[in-house]
């Protein structure tokens, strides 16, 4: 999970480091599509030539590639790496304003920067590239640096390609007081005591900071600083979230989470876990727990609601959840319709509702506790409990048997001992082992 976690933050952060205010036709940079031009044309051209069949004004659709780059009777809206052949390019940079685009009527106005962004685009060769959520990130060539021998790793040299390009230099290392309180604060969100601080300035080993985020990193506060987005993003409560807003008990899930950080598991097996590890061939009782991230949503216990209802708002919620968590994408426009702007269709939005309809969950929540189906989830040392409780049990059952076995013998032996029609020579008390009379403390029998 760890290597996972810091390859989406340095995702994020290579986008925001790359994402520039303005850039002219001169410039010799690679123009991406999901990052300089569809925000374009969503926010400009999409509400005539986009995916609403409704706003639509003709046939020309700018959201799909096959129609945007189409011959369309010989004036085609794009033609890759030809700028003046473009119908694009001649509209949104035309001086007629009845010819150019958007239409004045429409509230928008494209700026300098943007037209060029477009123009450049299309002189770069228009490529087109699918919806960013749904492309798997690729780790990018290093920018050439100015500075030789300043970066230290591969963020560094993004971050100086910058500071470059804006004609700033670094800043000083910090100091190593100030070092140890960001990586300490960074990975546990606590300061470092006093001691720990001393220990770092005292480490005069080449190693000294990399020796400190090894403890960090193994350190149980790691886990938890780390969980906290996630418990966010996945609407983690230990209450139902209606009415009262009654207890419920969740935080099993939630250690869930804290423990597959610290124990750094593969993001792959913490997406697959959480969204089924119940539906796996021998589910342990974590991967069971894992699944909690499902049953985070609020729960209406009012008793005038109807079951079915909620039911469905329920399952709404998970699809809503599981897309803008793993995908950075809304998905609930297309419960009603089509999605407008993203490449979602009304089908895709139930096809994806059936999975999580999967479970027999009742509208009408608990109102104080769990709602069911639920599992019983030990923690670890009560597990061993338990199973120390099974092992004792299963002895005093293999004994009881041996003692059925030798209570049937002693009773055969002790019913073959006297001759019928002969007076038996034997009394209750015989044997006895001890006696409590009625009267007197029975502590003084004993």
């Amino acid at each position: 999970m760890r290597n996972s976690q810091i390859h989406r933050l340095v995702f994020v952060l290579l986008l925001n480091v790359l994402a520039s205010q303005a850039w002219g036709i001169d410039d010799v940079r690679r123009i991406d599509f999901n990052r300089d031009i569809r925000p374009i044309l969503s926010d400009n051209c999409y509400t005539c030539h986009g995916p609403d069949e409704q706003q639509r004004v003709n046939d020309l659709r700018l959201d799909r590639r096959e129609v945007a780059f189409s011959d369309r009777k010989g004036h085609p809206a794009i033609v890759p790496g030809d700028v003046a052949a473009s119908l694009l390019h001649q509209r949104v940079s035309s001086s007629d304003p009845e010819k150019r685009m958007p239409p004045r009527d429409s509230g928008r106005e494209l700026t300098d920067s943007q037209i060029q962004l477009l123009t450049e685009w299309i002189r770069q060769g228009a490529e087109w590239t699918e919806h960013w959520a749904f492309v798997a990130p690729k780790r990018p060539d290093l920018p050439e640096t100015q500075l030789q021998n300043w970066s230290r790793n591969s963020i560094d040299h993004f971050v100086l390609a910058r500071l470059e390009q804006e004609g700033l230099k670094p800043s000083e290392e910090a100091g190593r007081s100030t070092l140890i309180r960001r990586v300490t604060l960074d990975l546990t969100g606590l300061p470092p005591t006093p001691e720990e601080v001393d220990a770092f300035l005292s480490d005069s080993s080449p190693h000294a900071y990399e020796t400190v985020v090894d403890r960090l990193l193994a350190s149980s506060r790691y886990g938890e600083h780390m969980a906290v987005r996630w418990l966010d993003a996945a609407r983690y409560a230990d209450t139902s979230g209606y009415q009262n807003d009654g207890p419920r008990s969740m935080w099993r899930w939630r250690d869930w989470v804290i423990n597959a950080f610290n124990s750094n598991q593969p993001f792959d097996q913490f997406t697959i876990e959480q969204l089924a590890g119940d539906l796996l061939e021998t589910p342990t009782l974590d991967q069971r727990i894992a699944t909690g991230f499902n049953r985070n949503h609020r729960g209406n216990a009012e008793g005038g609601i109807i079951p079915e209802e909620y039911q469905v708002e329920y399952v709404v919620d998970r699809v809503d959840t599981t897309f803008t968590v793993w995908l950075g994408l809304t998905m609930g426009c297309a419960r009603c319709h089509d999605h407008k702007y993203d490449p979602i269709r009304q089908k895709d939005f139930y096809q994806v509702f059936a999975y999580f309809n999967n479970i027999p969950e009742s509208g009408r929540a608990i109102k104080e506790g769990n709602s069911p189906p639920v599992v019983k989830a030990p923690l670890p040392e009560e597990q061993s409990k338990l199973l120390q409780f099974d092992r004792d049990i299963g002895a005093a059952e293999t004994r009881l048997q041996d003692l059925q076995g030798e209570l049937a013998e002693t009773q055969r032996a002790w019913e073959t001992a006297f001759e019928p029609g002969q007076p038996i020579d034997w009394f209750v008390a015989d044997g006895l082992v001890n006696h409590f009379g009625f009267d007197g403390n029975l502590t003084d029998s004993v």
